[in-house]
C-alpha cells in the first residue's frame, strides 16, 4: 500500500510540472493505456484542433481545484466535458466550470477521460477510478478528497457520469447531467456519440445496453438534469427519458429546461440562463443529505 501512494504522489507531483495552468492546485495522471485495465487502442498522438479542444486522449488525467475553504461543503465534483465521445471542450465544460464549483465551496476535478474508439468500458473506468481517487478509496489526491463525491458531465460527458451513475461499481453520490447523451435510439439519439462509443457496426442489443434510460436502478443517485428546450443537437427526450426513469424507480431528482440556449453552453456568458442554472446548481446541493449514502 505505501507503494502505490508514493507512486500515485510521484504521479502527481510529475503530471504537475509538465502540465499547463488552468487554475488547477494539482494535476493527477491517473493511466493511459498501458497501466489501465483496458485499452481503447488509440496509438497516435493526442490532437488539439483548437486552444482545450482536445481528442484522441489515450491516457486519463484529472485537474485538481481546491474548494475555497471559508465555504467548503464537503462535497466533491469529478466533471467529464463534453465532445461527442470524438474530442473534449474542456474549458467551458471543464476548467471553467470547475473553479466556479470550488469558488462556490465544492473541490472539482475536471476529467481528462480516454476515447471510447468503439470500446465503451474505457471511459467508464476512468471516470471510476476518479470517483475512488476523490474518494480516498485509492491514493493520490490527500488533500482534495470529500465526504460526498459527485459527478458531473455535459452532452457525451453526460452520457459518460449518466453509465458511472448506472452501470458503475463505484457510483457517485449525486450525479449533475448538462444536456446529456441518454437514448441510443435511432432518430432520438446524437449518433455520432453512439458511433463512436461503440462502433457502427453495432447490434440493437449494444445500443439498447448503452440507452441510460434503461439501466437505472435503485442505486442510481440522486440526479439534477439541466437542458434547453431548442436543442437540436441532442434531443431533449433524452433528459426526459432519463428523468422519467429516475422516478420510476424512487431516486430523487430535479429537472430544469430553459427555453432556448441550443447545445454546448456549458459555463458560456452568452447562454442567456446561466444565472439560473448556476442558482439551481447551488440551490440543488444544498439539498443533498451530509454524508454519502
Amino acid at each position: 500500500m505505501k507503494r502505490i501512494f508514493f507512486l500515485f504522489t510521484a504521479l502527481l507531483t510529475t503530471a504537475h510540472a509538465f502540465t499547463q495552468d488552468y487554475g488547477q492546485s494539482a494535476t493527477l495522471k491517473i493511466w493511459d493505456n498501458a497501466t489501465a485495465p483496458h485499452s481503447n487502442g488509440i496509438t497516435t498522438p493526442q490532437t488539439e484542433t483548437r486552444p482545450n479542444r482536445i481528442g484522441n486522449t489515450s491516457s486519463a488525467e484529472l485537474y485538481l481545484f481546491a474548494a475555497d475553504t471559508a465555504r467548503a461543503t464537503g462535497q466533491a465534483v469529478v466533471i467529464c466535458p463534453g465532445g461527442g465521445y470524438a474530442r473534449l471542450s474542456m474549458d467551458n465544460e471543464g476548467y471553467e466550470m470547475a473553479r466556479w464549483f470550488a469558488a462556490n465551496g465544492t473541490t472539482a476535478a475536471v476529467l481528462k477521460y480516454r476515447m471510447p474508439n468503439g470500446h465503451p468500458e474505457v471511459p467508464l473506468e476512468d471516470a471510476e477510478q476518479a470517483l475512488r481517487i476523490l474518494m480516498g478509496l485509492e491514493a493520490g489526491a490527500t488533500g482534495f478528497t470529500a465526504d460526498r463525491v459527485g459527478i458531473v458531465g455535459c452532452s457525451a460527458g453526460g452520457h459518460l457520469a449518466a453509465m458511472a451513475s448506472t452501470m458503475g461499481s463505484t457510483r457517485p453520490a449525486f450525479a449533475i447531467l448538462f444536456y446529456p447523451v441518454i437514448t441510443g435510439e435511432e432518430g432520438r439519439c446524437h449518433k455520432g456519440s453512439f458511433d463512436r462509443l461503440l462502433g457502427r457496426d453495432r447490434t440493437a442489443e449494444q445500443t439498447a445496453f448503452y440507452s441510460l434510460e434503461n439501466r437505472v436502478d435503485s442505486r442510481t443517485p440522486p440526479t439534477l438534469l439541466l437542458l434547453s428546450d431548442d436543442d437540436r443537437s441532442v434531443p431533449p427526450i433524452s433528459s426526459t427519458r432519463y428523468y422519467d426513469a429516475l422516478k420510476e424507480h424512487g431516486i430523487a431528482a430535479s429537472m430544469h429546461i430553459y427555453p432556448s440556449g441550443g447545445h454546448g453552453w456549458g459555463f458560456r456568458d452568452d447562454f442567456p440562463y446561466k444565472a439560473q442554472w448556476q442558482r439551481a446548481v447551488l440551490e440543488w446541493l444544498q439539498t443533498l443529505p451530509a454524508t454519502q449514502q
